[in-house]
């Protein structure tokens, strides 16, 4: 194998690592560019080498990519998170929600906790008949200092989240806050399981598909956007 062969070669294996994908950014004949969310979100604090995770300093480079492309019409945009990093997710978010090209996401597997807005960010959402979407209130792991501070910031945090996917999809913040504060759904916790048509049904998400029903969608925003 040729020197420029083998670099190629590797080349594409760091990619896979490091984002998952081939291209880290839009090839040029590219119309549709897929940006896959996976894992856990990875914000300030890098998560452990065996975690799968989705880094925000590798997502916000390819979305300005994604803008700023002269080729690329449209984003369909794969799901399967564990959630993770709140800052970061919603950072994600709204940079997703500001693109003014046509989005369209996927929930496949799972899209919990920060994954709800990621989901919702996209222009027309989706998700698989099996898929879960978990959404409960943000919680906080080690030694909490300040605690009526700590307990306003999380109060704050909360209400950003609730207004971006009230915004961002068909569900009213009553109904959300009451999925959030449930009780009985989860084992020592708070929040709510929502699988496939649940989602639907209650207006986080639009609607029931898979990929041929969300690239078909994304088509028909693109040629809407390109009138």
């Amino acid at each position: 194998m040729s020197d420029e062969k083998k670099n190629i070669e590797k080349e594409k294996r760091e990619s896979i690592k490091e984002l998952g994908t081939l291209n880290d950014l839009p090839k040029q004949e590219d119309r549709i560019q897929v940006l896959p969310i996976i894992g856990q979100i990875e914000g300030h604090m890098a998560v452990s080498p065996q975690t799968k995770a989705t880094k925000y300093e590798h997502i916000i480079p390819q979305l300005i990519a994604l803008e700023t492309s002269k080729t690329v019409e449209g984003v369909f945009i794969i799901l399967n998170t564990v959630g993770g990093d709140v800052e970061a997710g919603l950072a994600i978010s709204e940079m997703i929600r500001s693109l003014s090209k046509p989005t369209v996401s996927l929930v496949i597997g799972g899209g919990h906790s920060i994954g709800v807005p990621l989901a919702t960010s996209a222009d027309y959402s989706f998700i698989s008949p099996t898929a879960t979407m978990i959404v409960h209130p943000i919680r906080m792991n080690g030694l909490v200092i300040g605690v009526p501070q700590t307990f306003d910031y999380f109060k704050k945090m909360q209400e950003r989240i609730l207004e971006f996917i009230v915004r961002t999809s068909k569900i009213d913040k009553k109904t959300l806050e009451g999925f959030m504060l449930k009780t009985n759904d989860l084992l020592n916790d708070m929040g709510t399981i929502l699988i496939g048509k649940q989602a639907v049904d209650c207006g986080i998400i639009d609607e029931v598909g898979g990929i041929s029903k969300a690239l078909k969608k994304l088509d028909s925003l693109i040629e809407e956007n390109n009138k």
